[in-house]
């Protein structure tokens, strides 16, 4: 996410090289999405640059392999799944958790296939599931099924609210892309772990993503006053503002709960100008 275009000039320098641009990334946001890993497993010189452009708190979330989630769903997975943590071994604690995202048809009817996934990995990472199938959300009985599923070891359930996305008529091209991609599922808010995981969506209009997210604020004030260490994720269907609208969250949260640590001061896009 950090070689995203349109950052490039806007936040981070466009002189630098796409190898070395999680670096200014990081003088940003904390924490990071690892999209790009369920694509392609990286090389080991490729985690090896991203660890030694991070500090040791910088959380990267990584996304398992397509292969094993929507390909095999979590079926004779061990091959390519030793092959990917193997890939990760440089990245040491700052994979901050492992996350699982099933395709839409992965429902419950196929909770014993993900209990039993889950019940074999290794236990030196922490792990999030991201669901799509609407029954888990509509269903109590499926709900209680997955939450006990996750609870047995420890794994986080993914937030992933669109409400703010689908709450009207799209207005952009962009917006209109999100809605035939983004699952329309209602929101959860509840937290299964000490180390909850939220992605927020919402809207190409500013205003309209701040008010979005006034729900979280005073959800992640709690879990962190409960002592949790949540990490969250803003998003807008084109994402041009989203490194600084995350920093306008985290702001946000820090005037609820002050001894939350300030980000670090951002690198500056381009050389200092006299006007």
């Amino acid at each position: 996410m950090w070689t995203y275009a349109p950052w490039q000039g806007r936040y981070l320098p466009s002189s630098l090289s796409p190898r070395d641009r999680l670096s200014a990334y990081a003088t940003w946001c904390n924490a990071v999405e690892g999209n790009t890993t369920f694509y392609a497993t990286p090389s080991l010189d490729t985690v090896k640059s991203w660890a030694e452009q991070t500090g040791p708190d910088f959380r990267f979330i990584f996304k398992l392999p397509k292969p094993i989630t929507h390909d095999r769903r979590l079926a004779d997975a061990g091959e390519p799944l030793r092959t990917f943590l193997a890939a990760l071994e440089p990245i040491g604690q700052r994979a901050h958790a492992l996350w699982i995202q099933l395709p839409p048809s992965f429902g419950p009817a196929d909770l014993g296939a993900l209990t039993g996934f889950l019940g074999h990995l290794p236990r030196e990472y922490r792990y999030c599931v991201e669901v799509r199938h609407r029954e888990f959300f509509e269903d109590a009985r499926s709900e209680q099924q997955l939450e006990r599923a996750l609870g047995d070891v420890g794994a986080e359930w993914v937030i992933f609210d669109t409400t703010v996305l689908f709450g009207s008529p799209p207005g952009s091209d962009a917006e209109r892309e999100a809605w035939t991609k983004k699952p329309r599922v209602p929101r959860r808010s509840r937290a299964l772990t000490s180390h909850p995981v939220v992605r927020y969506i919402g809207r190409d209009d500013t205003a309209r993503t701040v008010a979005g997210w006034q729900h979280w604020l005073d959800v992640v004030a709690g879990w962190l006053r409960e002592g949790r260490s949540p990490t969250v994720f803003i998003h807008t269907p084109d994402n041009v503002s989203a490194l600084e609208l995350a920093r306008r969250f985290h702001d946000d949260v820090r005037a609820r709960v002050p001894e939350v640590e300030p980000l670090p001061e951002p690198i500056p896009s381009g050389p200092p100008t006299l006007f």
